[in-house]
């Protein structure tokens, strides 16, 4: 890919820097909103005594929204445009956060997944339209470094969204209030959240954003066009691409979620400090983006993504075989090496596509339900054999990571743009 090594200064394609701006910050929403929900599942966990594998359910409904609404979306996106999806998804997050309060109120575990279920609704629908939109607003050589830095915005809200549930969720002791007071933490939160999401969609419903037809400079064809009737499953490194990302966000999600009853196996002493250090396993994923965005400058993208995916591999074979400080510390570098994955992994694999980009996108996409499988997955091991031996999981979703970025990743076959 001798283009990406040799990218002009330019970020985005002249007149395009402030929606790049505008729709970076969106990112920092669903980075904060998602993460927030994996600190329920220890919340979940103490409200309603449940196993992990149960409490990995607050995971899986979240996750399977994308599977469900990938493809509607994309079809929102065709019918309304991408501004207009995006204000949609974020109204779709409102009714989410207050279906919350009756679910508090009446200690309800199906409404709990409920909400969830709607507010990943409203996130599959802004990840949909955010991230092909940052990538077309410039050329396709420095879309990977355009995505790596949305994605740190990404990792901001992830870095917050610990603290505040550290803070406002996880504070109370599960021994000292009753299930309906431990479920009622969750009410000022998620009612605020609705508040500011509401407000949010009325601003960029009201911000400038060009309307751009289709990804990547790609143009519609007419429906005889041998090109336009190919099946985006003709092409390897697409669908092995999302199966790296199905395996990425499971490993991602699976690990946050788990860590901060981890921690307390480990000698954390509260649910709310365990919370806290969780920040820094989102925060280590922050840093690794912008240092990333620098690095993929230097390195070829599929060597920088098996690098990175190795070592969180490693990392994780020594939290197995280790306890006490060093297990913990070693979880929260995987959040370093985690960062330059799915943006760089979703990329490649829409790499070579030219006006089939769209489908790629949306395949890619509908693959992040792999955030509904793979914690479930780990939380049944976790039940089976103890949370360190379930790592053994993550372990070899890293190295399908790895193998894709160096072997997987390379196109047998390309369309001209």
């Amino acid at each position: 890919m001798p283009r990406q090594e040799t990218q002009s200064s330019r970020l985005t394609s002249p007149g395009y820097l402030a929606p790049f701006i505008i729709v970076t910050a969106l990112f920092f929403i669903f980075g904060f909103i998602t993460t927030l929900n994996m600190a329920l599942v220890p919340h979940l966990k103490s409200v309603f005594d449940l196993d992990y594998a149960w409490a990995m359910l607050a995971d899986s409904a979240f996750f399977l929204a994308y599977f469900v609404f990938s493809a509607p979306s994309a079809k929102l996106i065709e019918w309304i445009g991408y501004k207009g999806t995006m204000v949609v998804s974020l109204f779709i997050q409102v009714v989410g956060c207050l279906l919350f309060i009756p679910a508090a109120r009446f200690v309800n575990f199906p409404l709990f997944l409920a909400a969830i279920f709607i507010v990943g609704a409203g996130i599959t629908a802004l990840q949909t339209a955010a991230n092909p939109y940052v990538a077309i607003l410039g050329p396709e050589h420095s879309a990977p470094v355009r995505l790596t830095l949305a994605q740190a915005f990404n990792s901001i809200g992830a870095l917050l969204a610990p603290l505040v549930g550290g803070a406002l969720i996880l504070a109370a002791s599960p021994g000292s209030q009753s299930k309906a007071a431990l479920a009622d933490t969750v009410r000022v939160p998620y009612l605020v959240i609705a508040g500011g999401l509401l407000l949010l969609g009325i601003a960029v419903a009201f911000s400038h954003l060009p309307h751009i037809e289709s990804p990547l400079g790609s143009q519609l064809s007419t429906e005889k066009d041998p090109i336009q009737n190919r099946s985006i499953w003709s092409f390897r490194h697409t669908l092995l691409g999302a199966v790296g990302i199905f395996l990425y966000v499971g490993v991602e999600v699976g690990l946050a979620s788990i860590a901060v009853n981890y921690f307390k196996s480990q000698g954390m002493s509260s649910l709310k400090t365990a919370s806290y250090l969780v920040s820094l396993y989102w925060g280590g994923a922050m840093v690794g983006r912008l240092l990333g965005s620098w690095m993929l400058t230097k390195i070829q993208t599929g060597r920088l993504v098996a690098i990175f995916a190795t070592s969180g591999a490693i990392l994780l074979v020594a939290s197995m075989l280790t306890s006490g400080p060093v297990a913990i510390w070693t979880l929260v570098l995987c959040g370093f090496f985690n960062s330059i994955q799915f943006p760089n992994v979703f990329a490649l694999g829409i790499a070579g596509l030219g006006p089939l980009t769209s489908r790629g996108a949306g395949l890619i996409n509908t693959a992040i339900v792999g955030g509904a499988i793979i914690p479930y997955l780990i939380g049944a091991l976790a039940d089976k054999i103890g949370i360190q031996g379930s790592f053994v999981l993550p372990m070899a979703c890293y190295l399908y990571i790895a193998w894709y970025g160096l072997w997987g990743s390379k196109p047998t076959q390309r369309i001209a743009s």
